[in-house]
Parts: structure tokens; C-alpha cells; sequence
């Protein structure tokens, strides 16, 4: 920019050189188009900031500014008929509770997470996780998995750690909702609403 500069400052200098009065005229003329350099920078940075909008669902929205409170909220600890849905899988469906669920008090961006868990009549516990945003051209995303605590399930065996399978103690659908969810905030206060017992206890 330092090179193209002098250029633009030579030009109207040579123009105006056989006029005495014009030294301020120049002056002012180079104000005038740094000015206008500014101004075509700053619309040039406009054009590139004013992406189009993306078009909202209405539907979503209306999910949004109901947060954190979900839709099936009046569904848990009822025992009925539940159809998880996966991507990329066989949906989920079994007869059994919602035992928890929790969603972010806001979601500033247009997206947010739904973490639920699940026990089905069996005694199997499923982990559910939904990822939604508000705009259409953006499809929810959805993960699930099943809990079995029998020793010869395979995802019981993927979920065990190193550490799970040197100890004697078996692997519990809360090691199993930890190891699936995490412990970002939101797994935090899902736990909360389920049990006390997921905080480790020290002496």
C-alpha cells in the first residue's frame, strides 16, 4: 500500500503544478480521496459481512424461546411406548421412562443440545443426544446409544475402560451415561436431575 501511495499523490500534483494556488487544492484533493479509499474499504467490508440470512423455522424458534424446558418435560418417570431417533441407525423403540432430560437455559447462536436418558422395561438404559438449530437449512442431528449391563454385551465391553475391566467392579449405567455424555455443564445437571451419586466422592 506504501508503493501505490506516492502514485496516487504524484498524479494531482503534476495535474495542478502550473497552479500556485493549488498546493492546498492537492492537499485537500489527497484528504478527499483517502477518504473515499475509507469509504470504498469500508463498504467492500460490508459487502463481504452482509452473508444472506438464513431462513428460521418457525417451529423451532417456538423451541428456542421455551428453553430449557422441553417438550416431553411432562413425560418423565411415565411408562410408554418411546421411539429414539438415530442417525444412521435403526431408531430406538421400547417400552419405558424418560428418566432425565436437560436442555441450556439459552441458545444465543440458534443451537442448542438435548441430553436425555431412558430405561426401558428390561432394565436397559438408553442415552440420547439431540443437537437442533433454528435455521432450515440445518438438519437436527441425533445419537443414541443402549446400555446393556450384561458382561457379554458388546457395548458394554466398548464402554469399559482399562481401568473398569483391572477392577472387580462391574460396569454401571452410570459409568455408561459418563462415558457417553461427558461432563460438559449440561451432563452436569442432567446427572443432577437423575441421581446424586454421579459426583466422585473423596476422603
Amino acid at each position: 500500500m506504501s508503493s501505490e501511495r506516492p502514485e496516487e499523490f504524484s498524479q494531482p500534483s503534476a495535474s495542478s503544478g502550473p497552479q500556485t494556488a493549488g498546493d492546498h487544492r492537492g492537499s485537500a484533493d489527497d484528504s478527499a480521496h483517502q477518504e473515499t479509499t475509507v469509504l470504498v474499504r469500508g463498504e467492500t467490508i460490508r459487502d463481504q459481512d452482509k452473508s444472506p440470512r438464513k431462513e428460521v423455522s418457525e417451529a423451532k424458534v417456538k423451541m428456542q424461546n421455551r428453553l430449557p424446558a422441553l417438550d416431553d418435560d411432562a413425560d418423565v418417570g411415565v411408562t410408554k411406548e418411546q421411539i429414539v431417533i438415530r442417525d444412521g441407525k435403526a431408531d430406538l423403540a421400547f417400552n419405558g421412562k424418560l428418566l432425565a432430560s436437560a436442555a441450556p437455559s439459552s441458545a444465543p447462536k440458534g443451537q442448542w443440545q438435548e441430553y436425555r436418558i431412558y430405561e426401558t422395561h428390561g432394565g436397559l438404559h438408553v442415552f440420547s443426544k439431540v443437537t437442533r438449530s433454528v435455521f432450515m437449512g440445518d438438519q437436527d442431528t441425533h445419537v443414541a446409544e443402549v446400555f446393556d449391563p450384561s458382561p457379554s454385551s458388546v457395548p458394554s465391553q466398548l464402554l469399559r475402560s482399562a481401568r473398569d475391566l483391572a477392577r472387580s467392579r462391574p460396569m454401571t449405567w452410570m459409568d455408561a451415561a459418563a462415558a457417553f455424555f461427558g461432563y460438559d455443564p449440561l451432563a452436569k445437571a442432567l446427572y443432577r436431575k437423575v441421581s446424586g451419586q454421579f459426583e466422585e466422592r473423596i476422603s
